[in-house]
Parts: structure tokens; C-alpha cells; sequence
């Protein structure tokens, strides 16, 4: 990869038939030359940046017209990478996006690398690491929240506080420095100060690192497995859940024989959604496949919503099933009460024989029942629906915000949210100004104060940029798109 290159690709995603516009971008010294090359502007339109001029591609050679478009100019360097910017916007869809791209690269544009816009624009000092991060942030948003999350990171939220515990220890390191090297011609130094300092940082370090947790679920989000006995309600639940009929409703046991996934977002959060097969001993084999499927995305999910029926009750095969997920968060889902007559039949605690036809005995849900069984001491979250009415779908997404301890997140105005790598160097951050304080309380000599405060300084440096190697540029903008 060469910073010198001019370098093009295709900026918007471009599928069949999907899209009105598809952008081409180039950025470099020769971005200009090249849209002179294949760009015709009619009439007397200006050259000249910052202005968007209308005319045809056309080959350089044969003069064939490849597309009608538009042409935006941003001169270095006032552009995105600070560099010379040209974007065709065309027609969407593939061929014409496709050709314009390939004449670009014809006339000496390399193709871009994955995140090699946004790297220019880092390497030039048009925005910081964090920025730079938060652009994919916001590019692979699956909620509002996730989005406004990555807006408060891209106009500089997170570097302002990063930049400002690194310049209060640099302040504090060069005072300690300052003694070293002329003990003998400057007043002692005030240690109670450095201990203020010092404490003040790792505190607010700690703070932004309470939101490594929360900026992941916002990221990457929840998954969640709707398991349980065939016929309970599991695909009636999503489909009330998602309000739309995604997963096939009958009155036949082992209807769904795969997983059947939906996308939504509860309080900020996205969530995947899984409708299982439903649980059982059988024969058929396909039903059989669509039944290990099922346990092992229960054991790959975040959280399980195991659903029992309330006009059958608690049976011997609902224990069985809970037994594969008790390892994981669950939510118990008391499905079908529109089903149960009344109240006092709901508090029964008496076997009843089983409305199924095979003999088992089966029980009316309770609380009591569940204690009997094992499951009431753990804490277990209950909500009861009836699918069908679209009854009690609020008190779910209640019940699933309580589970995971973010009810916060749907309320809370949140600032930012630091990812895994951020979070590495804030451990280590907190964990270099907890060994100052020791160095501090122990009266070691100041040269030992000083060595784990500059790795603390490192360690925000390789957050906002200041201090960073090539490999953990790579890491970085490696998971960017071509065009970004």
C-alpha cells in the first residue's frame, strides 16, 4: 500500500435492481485528472471545488457513453481524506457503477484497500482513531441507539475525554520529571496533588470502561432462542413479537422443523430472535434434524424464552427441555393463558391428567409447582402471554431489559460506548495507575513512579491515535468496507 497512489472504489452498495444511485470515489493527486480524462460536462459548468457539475462518463478512447451522471469535486483540503476527492454518482445497480469504476482503474487509480478512505483521512489528521472506529460503528448500526452511540464517537465525544486524562498525566508526569532533573532548583513536589490527579483519571478511565459492556450490545447485539415443547406457542410468540408472519402457525405439533429467525430491536438493542422446532423424541427424520438444531442454537443463544403451555401445565418433558438450557440467562414464558378458565385453576397444584392424550401427567403452571421442581430459587423471570391476542409482548421486552441489567439503555442519553479494543488499553490504563498509587504509598523513589505513568499515557495514546503501531492500523481498518 503506497499513500502516494490515487486510489478508487465503489463507496455505496450496489446490488441488482436495488438502489436509484451508486457512487464511485476516487481520492489522490491525480482523482482530478482522471474525471478530466472521462467526464464530460456540458454547457459553460466550472470546474472548481465544492461543486457538483452534470454530464456523461465516456471512454477515453472510443467515446462510447457509459452513463449519465453526476460529478462532485472537493479539493485537498477540504475533503474527507484531506486529499483530492472525486465521487461519480451514477445510475445504481451494477454494470454502470461497475464500468465507470474499471475506466478509473484503466487510467491509473489503484482499488482502494478495505478502510483505506478512512485511514488516509486518520494518517492525514482529519479525524482520530476513535472517529475512524466509530464511522464503521455507525456503517454497521442495527438500532437508533447504536447509531447515536457512533455519532457522539464520530464528532469527537470519547477523543475530548481520552485527550484530557492524557494531558493531566502528562501535566503530573512532567512535574515528577521536572524533580528528578532539578531537584535542587525547584520547590518540592506536592504529592498530595499527584494523588488527586492520579486518582481523579483512574476513576474516569473506570467510568468509560462501564460502557465496554453496554457498546458491545449495542454493536453486535442480543441472541435470543424461543425453545419448548411442540405445539406451546413458540412460532405464534414470534410472529406477535416481530408483527408479521414470519414463522408458519397450525395446530400440529412439529410444524417449524428449522430455526427460524427474525430482527428486532427492544429498548436500543437489536435482537435476533430464534423460533426453534419444538423439543421432542421422534422418528421423522427431518423433524429429528430440525430438533438438534434447536437445542444447539438454545446453547449458542444470550438468552432463552422457554415456553410452556398454560392450558397443559408443567410436565416431566418441560423439566427435561429446561434441563439442556438451565446453563444459560432464561425467561419463562407462560404462553396461552387466554386458554385457562379462570384464576383458581391456574393456582391449582394437583396433577391433572393430560389434555394430550399420552397418559403423562401433566401440571398446572405455579410458582409453588415450580419450587417443587428446583426451578424457583434460581431467580428464574416469568411472563405470561397469549400470543395469539398479542397479549403481554410489552411485559416480555420488560422482562428481557431487567434479564440482561440494561432497563438503562432505553432511557439513559447515552454519550458513548467504547469497544473491545478501547476497553483493552483503559484495563490497562487503570491497572498502571493503581501501580503509581502502590509506588506512591510504598515511597518508592520517583523513577518507579514514573514508569507505569507513561504506559498509562501509551495506553490512551493508542485509543485516540497519538501512540499506535502499523499492526493495529491493519486490525482496525481490515474490517472496513472497500469503499469506506
Amino acid at each position: 500500500m503506497s499513500l502516494s497512489d490515487t486510489i478508487a472504489a465503489i463507496a455505496t452498495a450496489i446490488s441488482p435492481q436495488q438502489g436509484s444511485v451508486g457512487i464511485v470515489r476516487l481520492s489522490g493527486e491525480q482523482a482530478m485528472a482522471i474525471a478530466q480524462q472521462l467526464f464530460h460536462a456540458g454547457g459553460k459548468q466550472v470546474w472548481e471545488s465544492h461543486r457538483i457539475l452534470y454530464g456523461y462518463v465516456k471512454h477515453p478512447v472510443t467515446k462510447t457513453i457509459i452513463d449519465e451522471s453526476l460529478l462532485l469535486l472537493m479539493k485537498a483540503p477540504r475533503s474527507f481524506t484531506r486529499e483530492d476527492v472525486v465521487e461519480f454518482h451514477c445510475h445504481g445497480g451494477i454494470m454502470a457503477v461497475q464500468q465507470v469504476l474499471n475506466l478509473c482503474l484503466e487510467q491509473g487509480a489503484r482499488l482502494a484497500e478495505a478502510g483505506e478512505f478512512s485511514l488516509r483521512a486518520f494518517l492525514n489528521g482529519r479525524i482520530d482513531l476513535t472517529q475512524a472506529e466509530s464511522i464503521n460503528d455507525l456503517v454497521g448500526a442495527k438500532s437508533a441507539q447504536a447509531a447515536q452511540t457512533a455519532i457522539a464517537s464520530l464528532r469527537g465525544k470519547l477523543a475530548q475525554s481520552l485527550k484530557y486524562l492524557r494531558g493531566k498525566c502528562l501535566n503530573v508526569l512532567t512535574e515528577i520529571e521536572a524533580r528528578i532533573d532539578f531537584e535542587d532548583d525547584l520547590p518540592p513536589l506536592d504529592v498530595e496533588w499527584v494523588k488527586a490527579e492520579i486518582l481523579a483519571v483512574s476513576q474516569e478511565s473506570q467510568r468509560i470502561l462501564a460502557t465496554a459492556d453496554r457498546g458491545e450490545l449495542l454493536r453486535t447485539g442480543l441472541k435470543v432462542a424461543i425453545v419448548g415443547r411442540p405445539n406451546v406457542g413458540k412460532s405464534s410468540l414470534l410472529n406477535a413479537w416481530s408483527r408479521s408472519d414470519r414463522a408458519i402457525v397450525t395446530d400440529l405439533p412439529g410444524t417449524t422443523r428449522d430455526v427460524v429467525d427474525s430482527q428486532l430491536v427492544v429498548g436500543g438493542i437489536p435482537i435476533q430472535v430464534l423460533d426453534t422446532a419444538g423439543i421432542r423424541e421422534t422418528e421423522d427424520v427431518v423433524e429429528k434434524i430440525g430438533v438438534e438444531r434447536s437445542r444447539q442454537a438454545a446453547q449458542s443463544a444470550d438468552l432463552v424464552l422457554m415456553v410452556i403451555d398454560a392450558s397443559v401445565g408443567w410436565s416431566e418433558k418441560d423439566v427435561e427441555i429446561y434441563e439442556t438450557v438451565r446453563d444459560r440467562p432464561v425467561i419463562l414464558v407462560i404462553n396461552k393463558i387466554d386458554l385457562v378458565p379462570s384464576p383458581s385453576e391456574q393456582e391449582a397444584l394437583t396433577p391433572n391428567p393430560s389434555p394430550m392424550g399420552r397418559g403423562e401427567q401433566d401440571y398446572i403452571f405455579t410458582p409453588p409447582l415450580l419450587r417443587e421442581r428446583g426451578l424457583g430459587g434460581e431467580g428464574i423471570p416469568i411472563v405470561k402471554t397469549a400470543a395469539s391476542q398479542q397479549q403481554g409482548i410489552e411485559e416480555l421486552e420488560a422482562a428481557i431489559l431487567r434479564c440482561i441489567h440494561q432497563d438503562a439503555i432505553a432511557a439513559a442519553n447515552i454519550d458513548v460506548a467504547i469497544n473491545q479494543r478501547q476497553k483493552a488499553c483503559l484495563l490497562r490504563v487503570v491497572q498502571s495507575l493503581d501501580h503509581v498509587q502502590i509506588a506512591i504509598a510504598d515511597q518508592l523513589p520517583l523513577d518507579f513512579w514514573t514508569i507505569d505513568l507513561r504506559d498509562a499515557i501509551s495506553a490512551i495514546g493508542e485509543i485516540t491515535g497519538e501512540e499506535v503501531t502499523e499492526s493495529v492500523l491493519d486490525q482496525i481498518f481490515s474490517r472496513f468496507c472497500i469503499g469506506k
